[in-house]
């Protein structure tokens, strides 16, 4: 429960920055914002300004409002927000209305709906550089050990089907005691799980303020590439960056983030094509709430880390051109400038509808693929 709450904030922060950008940016050109809500429709109330008595009146439910206003709504479903933009679909009646987006130039149209990915990425900048002035760990050359005050080795990546994977370990783990020996460096965990092949160990790691011990068998016999459990690990330090570099540290962990996130998903793209099998998992709503899980186990700055890195993927996602999303629409407003006139309302939204149609698919394809990943049902009913 604690897990779908955090999830649903993170989530809900995301979208509700997206949506913020949009509606900023709309009514920073004139364009009317006809609701701002929170949370998704059906509505709670609302408020909007009457300009008979100069004060916001509250505003039912299921109300209809007739007003120059904007409505900012409280809405039942407690994820992100929406804004509801006066000729956004193209509506004839608002066709010729000064304050409609439809009657703005390709230009300003841009700018609008440009203006919700490029927010997800002011957000992932500043998530950064909170993470780098409260202080994240990161990979130091064991020589430079005694540049630090205090060291540890951390887990930085657990390969599926491991002996790893199956004790419980995660990625971000700080490892501390094999059985009764303390680990100190990197050389002390290597010696004691090769000496140790074939034979059950219990691993104790600290996992945010947590201390838990997990017991596995190092195997005898491993896949190229991998180690007896089946895992990467570093030594690392807590690092912490004044504001000003922190803030220019920030900014540049969104550029390389940005060009990792970019550089994965033209591989897949080009995977589909060439029939080569992508190396990443893709993961749906469920595979989320498992990682979020595992961030908050993790602590703060993890889950704040976790939060700039979903908010970059969210940016990514919605500037492609794919009907439905921001990225579709902003296409065929540069199709508009190209050929000198706007593509036909009702083909458009054809277009979208398809679109749509497609996300809701690859949503579901994608969660379901989670739940055999994660074996929901063997947990749920076994």
């Amino acid at each position: 429960m604690v897990t779908a709450i955090i999830f649903i904030l993170v989530l809900g922060v995301l979208i509700f920055v997206h949506e913020l950008g949009h509606f900023l940016t709309a009514r920073r050109n004139g364009i009317k914002a006809e609701e701002f809500g929170f949370g998704f429709p059906p509505r709670i109330f609302g408020f909007v300004f009457d300009d008979f008595t100069k004060k916001y009146r509250l505003v039912k439910g299921s109300e209809t409002v007739e007003s120059p206003h904007t409505v900012f709504s409280l809405n039942w479903i407690p994820l992100g927000g929406f804004v509801r933009i006066k000729g956004e679909d193209r509506e004839s009646e608002t066709a010729n209305d000064p304050d409609s987006f439809v009657n703005k130039s390709a230009w300003v149209r841009f700018k609008v709906l440009v203006a919700g990915v490029v927010m997800n990425f002011l957000l992932a900048w500043v998530l950064f550089a909170v993470v780098l002035m409260l202080g994240f760990p990161q990979q130091i050359d064991p020589a430079d050990q005694a540049k630090y005050q205090s060291t540890q080795v951390q887990i930085l990546q657990i390969q599926p089907g491991t002996p790893a994977e199956e004790m419980g370990l995660l990625a971000g783990d700080v490892l501390m005691m094999l059985d009764n020996t303390k680990v100190t460096n990197l050389a002390t965990v290597t010696e004691y799980i090769a000496q140790h092949r074939g034979k059950e160990i219990a691993v104790t790691i600290e996992r945010g303020d947590k201390a838990f011990v997990f017991k596995g068998t190092p195997r005898v016999d491993t896949p190229k590439g991998e180690g007896a459990l089946g895992i990467s690990f570093s030594e690392t330090a807590i690092v912490r960056y004044g504001f000003f570099e922190a803030i220019w540290r920030g900014l540049e962990q969104t550029y390389l983030k940005t060009t990792e996130i970019l550089s994965v998903l033209g591989g897949m793209i080009v995977g589909v094509f060439t029939g080569t099998k992508a190396s990443v998992d893709i993961a749906g709503p469920v595979g989320i709430v498992y990682l979020t899980k595992q961030m908050t186990e993790l602590g703060l700055v993890y889950l704040l880390y976790f939060a700039a890195i979903l908010s970059i993927n969210l940016g990514i996602i919605n500037a492609l051109p794919i009907p439905a999303l921001d990225g579709g629409r902003i296409l065929f407003v540069l199709i508009e400038k190209l050929k000198g006139s706007p593509v036909s309302q009702k083909i458009e939204g054809y277009v979208h509808q398809i679109g749509f149609m497609f996300l809701l698919f690859l949503m579901l394809w994608v969660t379901f693929y989670d739940i055999l990943r994660f074996d929901l049902f063997g947990k749920f009913f076994g």
